[in-house]
């Protein structure tokens, strides 16, 4: 976007090197031309010391003034509420008070009054416990979180939360872009927001109109750099070479139980060098440092993501507890009016903000309106000149699709005979994406594998045959970053996602999956192959048995095991269709038949509802037969000997309970108590609805699917055996 105000002009970036380690004279070296290496020393040494250096003309001292004085404040806003609410994590929240000054108050593009504007700069912190340095950002920078929600921080239905929350139906913080707490998640949420921008940019930009230009900031810590997951990211973002990226790592030498030291000694700049990032090495407190070396970040768009380790001390300004773990997180509460004292905070006085600062962010939020504006001169041109892709663009950010009845009129039959659900995933794949163009995909390096390729869509990416403009992301194996890259596509709010690996992995990826079901990120799924011991000479190490229960278990998710290619329609179209969380698709590598005793499109709809009677008795109701997946097949031959026995199909236990009370009984009705379920998993959960089950309450071992099946009593005559021992 023309005109994007960095508030630093940075004319000469090509001497910049892969390191810098930015004092405030190297920076003015590298944006006037200086060919020397970045080697002065970081400025570590001198915390708390003003910079005695001459800044570049770009910054002036008022507003150097002006922001040393917001972070002040910034840190006096923490304490108080940390104080109140006596919990909560003080150190992240005064160690980093300068980062968040230069971000909101100078680097960062936003208009607090249209906190969702699709061309804001994001900010996410990783490093989720110290909420409290976002929420005094939010407030100051004039986001609608009034004051009054600050000192509620961490109270019931308070806009504050203890860690920050994306906006659900529990929550609706304006300026939170990604839920955070559990390290690691928000560094890689991060780079799935960088990777969807990257793909805005391809899919929407034109030749004449830029209306997707902006950058992806995140504040990690060690914990999420220790985190493997943040490690997964990296390499991804360095490959795919998400340049619009700047990762902000709050180098404080702490963690929670002890001194860094004490359990990391790696050269984390080397490390993030060999991944492929471009890394600066600053004093996290010198504000001149700070603002100029993101400037700097923002500018250089060489392919590289960038890094930059600021050098901060945990707890700063209180001095019983800064630098040392026991600032990270309330034990500084009795130290709070001394500490506010002694960084020149009004005495007595709680959550102060002065009119100075006030006026600052005033002439900030007018600042950024005026590129607001101009960017909404630039959409309405573009729209003008592009209406097909104006109107597609407004579906993806709305999430307009198809009713689910609708969409699974718009799939022809399947006329399938026997096959796996992941083939016949991979037929209806090819139907969600056109019927959802903001639809897209990915896998853990199992395409061949989980057949969620979509054909004719490209691949996503850097260098090969990639482009930003691809529809199948190639992750590598990485599960654990593919869930939380999954969960950044959602959170940026413009593209649908799925990714794919074998069921027995998703443990891999558990974590991103309970985000993503908190978070009710109804914009991810996930294709899962491969569902149970059918796997066979793999063994027990592939052949999951707990894993669709303990899915099952997660709030918000919903898990469909479907039994045959209709059912899989459904399922499909549910997770494209569904609002209020994401969904879990199960799907078979063996071959399952189909039940084409019963209409193509009543199953469908049936299987929409999570559970229908598949087959009807033909005399007195005495016996219901619940069965899911590969087992219906098994359920529907033994019915057949049984005139009174009904079979119930049962896909999605999620989506049945959320039917009325009159269909569940139609369909389960209770005056017929003798129920039996069969699933190749554990049984636990099926008692819900019946007295007997059929399940697999033990590991399997290595030989042939059909074999492990038959020995593990996924058998019909198995069944027919357990019905007849039934009273």
């Amino acid at each position: 976007m023309l005109g994007r105000h960095l508030g630093l002009t940075i004319s000469k970036l090509s001497h910049c090197q892969a390191t810098m380690k930015f004092s405030t004279l190297a920076v003015i070296a590298a944006c006037f031309g200086s060919s020397n290496a970045f080697t002065a020393a970081p400025a570590k040494a001198a915390f708390g010391v003003p910079t005695a250096l001459k800044m570049s003309t770009a910054v002036e001292t008022d507003k150097m003034a002006a922001l040393a004085t917001a972070a002040k404040e910034a840190r006096g806003l923490a304490m108080d509420s940390i104080a109140a609410a006596h919990s909560g994590h003080m150190g992240l929240p005064l160690g980093c008070a300068e980062i968040g000054s230069v971000l909101y108050g100078s680097q960062m593009m936003y208009n607090a009054e249209d906190p969702t504007w699709i061309n804001r700069d994001r900010f996410v912190l990783s490093a989720g416990h110290g909420s409290m340095f976002v929420y005094s950002w939010l407030h100051l920078a004039g986001y609608d979180l009034p004051l009054e929600e600050v000192k509620n921080f961490r109270q019931h239905h308070s806009m504050t939360p203890g860690h920050p929350e994306f906006p659900n139906s529990e929550h609706n913080t304006p300026g939170i872009e990604s839920t955070t707490g559990p390290l690691g998640q928000g560094i890689s949420n991060a780079v799935g927001l960088a990777a969807s921008e990257k793909m805005a940019a391809a899919v929407y930009n034109t030749e004449d109109h830029q209306i997707f230009d902006h950058h992806i900031f995140a504040l990690a810590g060690d914990g999420c750099l220790q985190e493997g997951i943040s490690s997964e990211a990296a390499c991804f973002a360095a490959h795919e070479q998400l340049d619009n990226l700047i990762v902000m790592y709050d180098a404080n030498e702490v963690t929670l139980d002890k001194m860094a030291e004490y359990t990391q000694s790696e050269d984390v700049i080397a490390r993030y060098n060999a991944y492929g990032w471009e890394t600066y090495d600053i004093d996290g407190h010198d504000l001149a440092a700070v603002e100029e070396t993101i400037a700097a970040a923002k500018a250089s768009n060489n392919g590289k993501p960038k890094f930059i380790k600021c050098n901060t001390i945990i707890g700063k300004g209180m001095e019983e507890t800064e630098g040392t773990n026991a600032a990270h997180g309330e034990a500084g509460v009795p130290y709070v009016e001394k500490a506010k004292a002694n960084i020149g905070l009004p005495e007595g006085e709680k959550w102060f903000v002065s009119e100075e600062t006030r006026d600052f962010f005033s002439g900030v939020k007018e600042s950024n309106k005026k590129e607001y504006d101009a960017w909404q001169e630039t959409f309405a041109a573009w729209k003008e000149a592009n209406p097909e892709l104006a109107s597609q663009l407004d579906d993806a950010i709305n999430d307009k699709t198809m009713s689910a009845e609708e969409m699974i009129a718009a799939i022809p039959a399947t006329e399938a005979g026997a096959e796996a659900t992941r083939v016949s995933g991979n037929k209806i794949i090819q139907d969600i994406a056109k019927l959802v163009p903001h639809y897209v995909s990915g896998s853990a390096d199992l395409h061949g594998s989980t057949r969620n390729y979509i054909n004719d869509g490209g691949n996503f990416g850097a260098g090969f045959d990639k482009s930003y403009s691809g529809k199948n992301l190639y992750f590598g194996i990485r599960e654990h970053a593919m869930g939380a890259i999954m969960n950044g596509f959602a959170y940026h709010g413009l593209f649908k996602i799925s990714g794919s690996t074998f069921l027995v992995f998703v443990d891999y990826l558990r974590a991103t999956c309970r985000v993503a079901a908190l978070a009710e990120l109804n914009r991810v799924s996930y294709i899962l192959t491969h569902d149970s011991i059918g796997v066979g000479e793999d063994g027990p190490t592939h052949q999951p048995v707990e894993t669709v229960s303990g899915l099952r278990v997660i709030p918000n998710l919903d898990v469909y095991r479907p039994a045959d290619a209709e059912e899989t329609v459904a399922a499909m179209v549910h997770s494209v269709t569904h609002k209020g969380g994401p969904t879990a698709l199960i799907f078979s590598r063996q071959n399952i038949e189909q039940n084409d005793a019963m209409d193509f499109m009543a199953r469908r709809e049936g299987a929409l509802k999570g559970g229908y009677v598949a087959k009807e008795e033909t005399e007195d109701l005495d016996l219901i037969i619940l069965a899911t997946g590969s087992e219906v097949p098994h359920a529907l031959n033994v019915a057949k000997e049984l005139p009174g026995a009904r079979v119930v199909s049962m896909p999605c236990m999620e989506v049945f309970e959320r039917q009325s009370d009159e269909y569940k009984e139609s369909v389960l009705p209770s005056s017929c108590t003798k129920r039996i379920a069969m699933e190749a998993g554990v049984s636990g959960l099926w008692y819900k609805y019946a007295s007997k089950v059929v399940g697999v309450d033990r590991f399997g071992f290595s030989a042939p699917g059909d074999i492990v099946m038959k020995e593990l009593g996924m058998t019909a005559e198995n069944l027919a055996k357990e019905v007849a021992s039934m009273s």
